[in-house]
């Protein structure tokens, strides 16, 4: 199967400093990719490289096997790549309705007939059906979260990226979000997922990423990444002598 995300060699400095060095993956149609790493690995910078937030100084990005590496971000968006921030970034005056609406006419470049009646579909499926007349900045948290991704939703992405979404929810906010998460990948969306919570990740993906300092260091099968001693020591902080 051709992949539907090919990123190949990606390396981009700031002085000194790597946030990509010359990672390379690919990401198939239909799959839950997870990526770990420690605070500072690179994991963030990377979603900005594929979304096009970022120039790499070197390296392919490929998308639906065409090269996307200088193509700039609103027009990723609108070929169906879309994210959510690890802040959530609402427009605090509008209302839930409205937030989603931008991601389905700006995004999906829906006409407002359509786009009305997609945005209802897609908060109802991230449970803010309830909320769509509420001002966004007057949310909770893990409304806010849902919120992230109902906007990325509604932009009608073939391929969605998370940001630490599952970040400083309760134990029962995170597993009424990995539900939701869960619904979204099987209805056929690719989710390339950033996350330190773990065993959110692990209810969802099917292999995982680990990168640190910008570079790529396992990539495979999830528990048996997490029983890597390379990675207990970098990510878990493990000392595989002890």
């Amino acid at each position: 199967m051709s992949a539907l995300l090919s990123v190949s060699g990606l390396s981009k400095s700031f002085g000194a400093v790597k946030v990509a060095d010359e990672t390379s993956f690919d990401v198939a149609p239909g799959a839950a990719v997870g990526i770990l790493g420690p605070n500072g690995a690179g994991k963030t910078s990377l979603f900005n490289l594929i979304t096009g937030a970022m120039r790499p100084d070197a390296g392919r990005i490929a998308y639906l096997g065409e090269d996307i590496t200088t193509v700039p971000a609103a027009h990723r968006c609108k070929r169906g790549i879309a994210r959510s921030f690890q802040v959530p970034q609402p427009f605090g005056g509008m209302t839930v309705f409205e937030n989603a609406l931008v991601g389905a006419t700006q995004g999906a470049g829906l006409r407002r007939q359509d786009a009305e009646a997609h945005v209802l579909q897609v908060l109802e499926e991230t449970g803010l059906l309830s909320k769509a007349n509420i001002r966004a900045g007057s949310l909770t948290l893990l409304e806010r979260k849902r919120l992230e991704m109902a906007r990325a939703l509604a932009a009608k992405p073939k391929l969605l990226l998370l940001d630490e979404i599952a970040g400083g929810l309760t134990e029962a906010e995170c597993h009424a979000l990995i539900d939701t998460i869960q619904r979204v990948h099987g209805s056929g969306t690719t989710i390339i997922w950033i996350e330190h919570v773990v065993h959110a990740l692990l209810a969802v993906v099917e292999r995982l990423i680990v990168i640190d300092f910008g570079k790529k260091i396992a990539e495979g099968e999830p528990k048996a990444i997490m029983d890597s001693a390379q990675v207990k020591e970098i990510y878990l902080g493990v000392d595989p002598d002890a």
